[in-house]
């Protein structure tokens, strides 16, 4: 309840005779007082509630109010006491929504600063909420598409600490189709990480571990902002289906020298090089991994440990011309239906090239890699012949290093 001396006062201003050019200078005053009391007052939410309401009454006009509101905004901000402030600015967006067409700009700055004060409290839905109630398409005050996409991206990195990867990607749509009139490096840069952090979350690791790479050549970010995304686009390299595309992904990371630093190279060098892993290994990888990346698919089994059988399934298909479904199962680790079963997925989706013979359970590797195009489960060409094989690595090598050194020259040089 709004103090008495407040309300007197405030009732005395709206029934003075003073001419209306005057009567501002009453109303800072008595916001100054109000204030000043903050400090030993419990009431300064609803001394300020009231201060309002009659700011917007009909005793001033809109040009005045404007000033008068700016300025209890302001005093908002100067609070100590985070819950005070979530008070008091709550209570002042309860006032002004009634005439929140008016005082637009008063109104994002409430909620801006609102928002600023759940974020330090680490309520991030709240902030996330807050900020949707700004008007970011309005005929009272100019909105740059810089300013709409900060705020979108800031919704977005709310709800993604939340992992609510729904109501993300829903504001980085919008965000997208002004992707290209950014003027802002950060903006942009906080695009791409939430784009890569969104795939990440959604299960696309290759999309995700594509991102997190061009991410980690960023100039504008530090050293240590490099680094982790650098071991995010490896984690996500090697939870990707094993296949052609990850394979080239993989190649990429591994002929990156900073990837030597990082604790995931091993799994990473191990991967590239077709050996198979361990449980040990394995184990100690899991340690790395987020909270989604280790839930469990819809046949009961985490990714990582889907990824990890697919890759040692490939790796087999390069040491063993045929191999029987019993021994193969023991090598992945599984029963043999399961075994037979992931075998065969790959076999059709042309992750794998052979056949398997049911009659005699064996697997048959034909000594070659299926290969697609677009992610099509159809395989485009079979590449036989150990000798092509080492030609066609030695060509993508070739042009994956001209491709490295084109992006160096174009960071180092980019006026050219």
């Amino acid at each position: 309840m709004a103090s008495a001396d407040i309300t007197q006062a405030l009732r005395e201003l709206e029934n003075s005779s003073a001419p209306q050019q005057d009567r501002p200078s009453g109303y800072k005053r008595l916001l100054d007082q109000i204030q000043s009391s903050s400090t030993a007052s419990t009431n300064f939410s609803a001394d300020l509630g009231v201060f309002i309401d009659s700011v917007l009454g009909e005793n001033l006009g809109i040009v005045a109010a404007r000033p008068l509101l700016g300025a209890a905004v302001e005093s908002i901000k100067a609070l100590q006491d985070p819950d005070a402030k979530i008070q008091a600015a709550t209570t002042a967006l309860r006032s002004l929504e009634p005439r929140i067409v008016s005082f637009e700009e008063q109104d994002a700055q409430l909620r801006e600063m609102l928002a600023d004060t759940y974020q330090a409290q680490e309520e991030y839905v709240e902030a996330a909420k807050v900020l949707q109630g700004i008007q970011l398409e309005s005929s009272q005050r100019r909105v740059s598409d810089d300013q709409k996409v900060d705020t979108w991206m800031r919704i977005c990195r709310l709800y993604l600490e939340e992992d609510d990867t729904t109501s993300a990607e829903s504001y980085l749509n919008r965000a997208k189709n002004l992707r290209h009139q950014i003027s802002k490096p950060e903006i942009v840069l906080a695009f791409q990480l939430s784009e890569a952090r969104i795939l990440d979350a959604r299960r696309r690791f290759l999309d995700a571990s594509q991102a997190y790479h061009s991410f980690s050549f960023s100039t504008v970010l530090d050293e240590e902002e490099r680094t982790r995304a650098l071991s995010s686009a490896i984690i996500c390299a090697v939870l990707a289906p094993a296949g052609p595309q990850r394979s080239r992904a993989l190649a990429k990371l591994y002929k990156d020298e900073r990837a030597l630093q990082l604790g995931e190279f091993g799994m990473l060098e191990k991967m590239f090089l077709d050996r198979l892993l361990s449980p040990d290994e394995v184990a100690r990888f899991s340690e790395k991994l987020q909270p989604h990346q280790l839930a469990k698919t819809a046949d009961g089994s985490t990714v990582l440990a889907k990824a990890v059988i697919e890759h040692n399934l490939l790796s087999v298909s390069r040491l063993y011309d045929n191999i029987g479904i019993d021994g193969l199962a023991t090598l992945l680790g599984l029963d043999a239906d399961e075994a037979e079963g992931y075998a065969a997925r790959m076999l059709e989706q042309g992750r794998i090239a052979g056949s398997i013979d049911q009659i005699d359970r064996v697997i048959v590797f034909d000594g070659s890699e299926a290969s697609t195009e677009g992610g099509s489960s159809v395989p485009r060409k079979l590449v036989t012949g150990k000798g092509l094989r080492k030609w066609d690595a030695r060509v993508q090598g070739v042009a994956e290093e001209l491709e490295r050194v084109a992006s160096m020259i174009q960071l180092q040089y980019p006026v050219y």
